[in-house]
């Protein structure tokens, strides 16, 4: 199955960083709450909602595991249902995405979806990645659980499946650690970097801490993607990933500080800003060169003649040494400016 290629071209959002609304299993089970935890995502904010497709047969065995079979199907949802929740996100224009963790959905969501997410726990699923990468669509991958050996070894299994994913543009990179909540210690965002330089992937976030702190910093230090789980309430039930959820409120709050990172960042290049130069802070700030005494006409500059001072006119300190040894042509009462227009 092979379809048009969806550019997610720099994976750029509306805030300057692409937000994805983890709904995940938050709706637990229920179709109704799924239905409304995807209005309030889309009212938040985020670029796009994600889900996850599974039935508990396609992604856990029943023998060696029943009770987590049992929690997995008890959080299904019909193809109907996902159909559903992909045409409220479609109305809403933001983008609907999914974990699909049952290959036999692939033909029947794929008409909705704009880009794939590969979790942690399928990093090394090569038969479900290889499946997803035929089709084509830009991918989103989470790293948690992975040693950069294994990240390596998932991205080059991609590219040999379909040359698509030569474009770095069509291939995005998680920092995640998969404990729920993650503590601090584990967070890692340190790696981010690791996956800048080692690939030419975009790199993001994917949070499971308890707070938007550590979200907030992923910005800071280059995240283009963040993946956020996300709740109607953080304490709504025993399930436990409400906690490491953001609600629409919470969403809405992280926009505000994105945007203000984002301000806080500014731009790489190293000159003067607007607010110096209008406030006139060069010449205030930096100091000229002022006569130390009164000085005669003809007098040859010693160091012990000249001073620095505030406020710079003309000449700052920079021309201290230039103008030792040159002659003065006309007089200069003390602490008067000095410029070479005065020197021969």
């Amino acid at each position: 199955m092979q379809s048009k290629i969806f550019s997610m071209k720099n994976w750029e959002g509306k805030h300057g960083v692409y937000l994805i609304a983890e709904i995940g299993g938050n709706h637990e089970g229920n179709f109704d709450k799924a239905q409304e935890l995807t209005q309030l995502a889309c009212a938040s904010g985020v670029d796009a909602v994600k889900f996850q497709i599974y039935t508990a047969d396609s992604l856990t065995t029943i023998v060696e595991d029943p009770e987590r079979h049992a929690h997995y199907k008890r959080l299904e949802l019909t193809p109907e249902q996902h159909i559903a929740i992909a045409e409220i996100c479609k109305s809403n224009d933001v983008t609907y995405s999914a974990s699909v963790w049952d290959l036999n959905a692939l033909e029947w969501i794929d008409p909705y979806i704009q880009f794939y997410k590969i979790g942690s726990g399928d990093l090394t699923a090569f038969p479900i990645i290889e499946k997803i990468a035929h089709i084509g669509k830009p991918i989103i991958i989470s790293t948690g659980l992975a040693t950069l050996g294994d990240v390596k070894e998932s991205l080059e299994f991609i590219k040999s499946v379909n040359n698509n994913y030569r474009d770095p543009n069509n291939l995005a990179l998680l920092q995640c650690t998969s404990s729920y909540p993650t503590p601090d210690s584990d967070t890692n965002l340190l790696v981010m970097k690791t996956l800048m330089d080692e690939f030419d992937e975009v790199v993001g976030y994917s949070d499971h801490s308890v707070d938007s702190y550590a979200a907030e910093i992923a910005v800071a230090m280059g995240a283009e993607i963040l993946e956020l789980h996300f709740t109607d309430n953080k304490k709504n039930t025993s399930f436990r990933d409400h906690q490491v959820s953001f609600t629409t409120q919470g969403i809405q709050e992280l926009v505000s500080q994105i945007k203000r990172i984002h301000a806080l960042k500014g731009s790489t290049k190293k000159e003067p800003t607007k607010s110096e130069i209008h406030a006139g802070m060069i010449q205030s700030f930096r100091r000229g060169i002022y006569a130390a005494r009164d000085l005669s006409k003809g007098e040859v500059l010693e160091y012990s003649d000249l001073v620095v001072l505030r406020p710079m006119i003309n000449v700052d300190g920079r021309s201290f040494k230039k103008m030792v040894g040159r002659t003065l042509k006309k007089s200069v009462s003390k602490l008067k400016r000095i410029d070479f227009s005065l020197l021969n």
